[in-house]
């Protein structure tokens, strides 16, 4: 028998007990990795009921000067359409579209994809190729070269050609890979999570700006009315001043109340420039892009839709998205009290290689230049004075910490839900309230001019009827915004936007 054929007999006898070894270790590695270290996560239990504001949705009017409920109610997931305003609508399209913080968020969302995926991977075996050529020239001086050289036929130069495939698997036992994956993927859904809170966060954030912005033009409309009230009254007192009818003491009061009406104005176009640059920049444009789309179309008219919370709070935990985030979390962190304790048991991994090594390129796939190994590791911390206890008891308290504040989100969105109610109601019932009241200024002023004129009341009593209406008309502008405010504030609250 030549010794190239016994060669490959050996390389076959080492490569089949390779093979067998490698096969029990593997079917050894999978039975265990089957259990799993740690405590299995269980959902907490949540009591959930109805919100005890609930039924002041129900006392809200058929009409009033904000609330116009419409055939249905819009749907959760584009409430915005339910103001019938396109305006609207088209805004918070674009800032979905648009906004940067939605982006950040999504690329957050997109690097927890990534983490699970590669956790996922850890659990299966890793193969790689591995190929180098090297050449040297040897030292005739070096302990290697002086006795290679006497040898007849030593060559200085020489080059070496090494070719290998490589495998390893880690058999996870304790199932630390696998708890690991669990907390990965886990932490991924708190992501996903988080980003749909940014979405709400976006649509109402770019809502409660747009009725910002058409309130402070309602009620630069208002300020600018009263200069022209002011201005007209002035004439009338310098006409009956040149008449002898007046004194100059009423035609100073009806200049200042001139002067007062238009001081009036700047501060509301400082509000509406701020509130345009907000829009703006939630919508990821530079400030001033898109100013001039909300110059026309304002008008007084916002209709507020219905709302239900028909579901009562169980409708938060399957809507809110700090709430589904939270209870990820508070998986993530179960999973982890897994890998912490994955670290009292020993730790088996796996290796082989088939490789070629010669120095010369003709005979490199040769059963003479065939090497393979085969290696089997352990690692087991027998010893390490309380550090593993000292993980797991961390690992347990992030666990207690993600709980706690997981059923304090929960009381935080039923919370604002409540709040959202409770002040939507109480804003519906005002603005009705202060419709009337406007009412009945403009026909105590239009009745104190007339008497004014007719010499019966004095220029004072004007224009204390003028600063009243002008408060009462302020004050039913910010009311009305504010109510359409709410309204998206109680969507919000729901969980509404995705």
């Amino acid at each position: 028998m030549g010794n190239s054929t016994y060669m490959d007999i050996t390389a076959g006898i080492t490569a089949l007990r390779t093979t067998r070894v490698t096969a029990v270790a593997l079917a050894a590695g999978i039975f265990l990795a089957a259990c799993a270290s740690g405590p299995d996560y269980q959902a907490p239990a949540v009591t959930t009921g109805a919100f005890h504001n609930a039924s002041l949705l129900e006392q809200r009017p058929a009409t009033s000067a904000t609330y116009a409920p419409s055939a249905s109610m819009p749907q959760l997931e584009q409430w915005w359409t339910g103001f019938n305003d396109p305006v609207l609508s088209s805004i918070v399209q674009r800032a979905m579209e648009q906004n940067l913080d939605l982006a950040a968020s999504l690329a957050r969302v997109e690097q927890a994809q990534a983490v699970a995926r590669h956790a996922g991977a850890e659990r299966l075996p890793q193969v790689g190729l591995d190929t180098q050529a090297g050449r040297q020239r040897q030292s005739l001086n070096s302990p290697l070269g002086k006795i290679a050289s006497s040898f007849p036929g030593y060559q200085r130069t020489q080059t070496l050609y090494d070719v290998g495939v490589g495998a390893s698997w880690e058999t996870d036992l304790a199932g630390s890979l696998k708890r690991g994956v669990e907390a990965a993927d886990a932490e991924r859904d708190a992501a996903e999570a988080d980003h749909l809170g940014v979405r709400i966060s976006i649509a109402a954030e770019a809502a409660d700006a747009y009725f910002r912005i058409r309130s402070a033009q309602s009620r630069i409309r208002i300020a600018e009315d009263q200069v022209q009230t002011s201005d007209k009254l002035l004439e009338l007192v310098k006409l009956r001043l040149r008449d002898g009818l007046s004194n100059q003491r009423e035609d100073a009061l009806a200049q200042a109340q001139l002067s007062q009406a238009r001081a009036g104005i700047p501060p509301l176009r400082t509000e509406l420039e701020r509130q345009l640059n907000r829009l703006d920049v939630l919508m990821g444009a530079v400030p001033g892009t898109y100013a001039r789309e909300l110059d026309a179309g304002a008008d007084n008219t916002i209709a507020v839709p219905a709302i239900s919370v028909a579901d009562g709070s169980a409708g938060l935990l399957r809507r809110r998205p700090d709430v589904l985030a939270a209870e990820r979390k508070l998986a993530a962190s179960n999973a982890r009290i897994g890998v912490a304790m994955a670290e009292y048991y020993p730790k088996l991994s796996l290796s082989a290689l088939l490789g070629f090594e010669s120095l010369g390129a003709a005979g490199l796939f040769s059963a003479d230049s065939f090497q393979p190994q085969a290696a089997l590791g352990l690692r087991w911390r027998l010893f390490d004075f309380g550090r593993i206890d000292a993980e797991v008891a961390r690992a347990k308290g992030v666990n207690q910490e993600a709980l706690a504040r997981y059923r304090q989100s929960i009381l935080r969105a039923t919370e604002d839900v409540e709040n959202a109610i409770v002040t939507l109601v109480q804003l519906e019932k005002q603005s009705a309230e202060l419709a009337d009241e406007v009412a009945a200024r403009q026909r105590a002023r239009s009745a104190a001019q007339d008497a004014y004129q007719g010499g019966v009341l004095s220029l004072t009593e004007v224009l204390e009827e003028d600063r009243l209406l002008l408060h009462a008309r302020d004050q039913l502008a910010q009311v009305r915004a504010d109510d359409a405010r709410a309204a998206v504030s109680t969507f919000r609250s729901l969980g509404g936007g995705w």
